[in-house]
């Protein structure tokens, strides 16, 4: 453990597992302190432990950031927050995004996902930034798709919410800039994370030519795992990335590029 991050304090939503619980280990490794937000109290209340076991301090906040009453409530009960990871996304759900044709789709098929990946977002982000710009420094990092980035076929709504999430990013960015606050967003590429474990494990006791196919289009064989990211996001809210505004970068192991 170092102290990089001493003094400061972390709300990682959607952290009761997978990505955002390594996000929230490796921020509280660097000595912030981590608040574990997550739609089901017991994975939130779960997790803290598990970092306080580990020499972390950790507490759970559990709450729907769907809920701008809420989330606005828990930031305030909490108080100063100065990094923000926008974790939270994929609808909530315990199971991975639908495969289906936009076509096929209809109104109420798309509120799940703006819901999370993009209102969540926004409450996340204008309950804590008030506070930010009074304290003169923050940082911000929002976890969007390439799905987005690539415009990635039956999976237009989760893209469409994601895309929305990272503008709304880039905006803010530069709204707030001068107040030393940055605001980033990392796109991923194929995880493997609880979320979608089943599918990883039925593929590891397949063919291996299936694992081939579903990573064909990876210059990195392999899907991304959460370490993976937590890396990244620790550079993103660090000292060593002050300058770094308004970007989106992928994360993705070569399925797409940045320019």
């Amino acid at each position: 453990m170092t102290d990089l991050l001493a003094g400061r304090t972390a709300l990682i939503t959607g952290a009761g597992r997978g990505i955002g619980a390594e996000v929230a280990a490796q921020l509280g490794s660097l000595g912030a302190r981590v608040l574990i937000n997550d739609l089901v109290a017991d994975r939130a209340v779960r997790q803290a432990i598990a970092l306080v076991d580990a020499g972390i301090d950790a507490s759970a906040a559990p709450f729907d950031v769907c809920d701008y009453a809420a989330t606005v409530d828990a930031v305030v009960a909490v108080g100063a927050i100065d990094i923000l990871v926008n974790n939270a996304g994929n609808a909530g759900g315990d199971s991975w995004t639908a495969m289906v044709p936009f076509v096929e789709t209809a109104p109420a098929d798309w509120e799940p996902y703006i819901g999370v990946n993009l209102y969540g977002v926004m409450h996340a982000t204008r309950a804590v930034l008030p506070g930010m710009i009074e304290r003169q420094w923050g940082r911000i990092v929002t976890i969007i798709s390439d799905a987005s980035r690539v415009g990635e076929p039956l999976m237009a709504a989760y893209g469409a919410a994601k895309a929305g999430a990272a503008g709304l990013t880039r905006a803010v960015a530069n709204e707030v800039g001068r107040y030393g606050i940055t605001a980033n967003n990392i796109s991923l590429g194929t995880m493997r994370t609880p979320l979608t474990e089943a599918r990883w494990a039925s593929l590891d006791d397949a063919d291996p030519r299936q694992v081939r196919a579903q990573l064909a289009g990876y210059a990195v064989r392999r899907p991304g795992l959460p370490d993976d990211v937590a890396a990244l996001v620790a550079y993103l809210v660090s000292p060593a990335a002050s300058w770094m505004t308004g970007q989106t970068i992928p994360l993705n192991g070569g399925y797409s590029h940045a320019l």
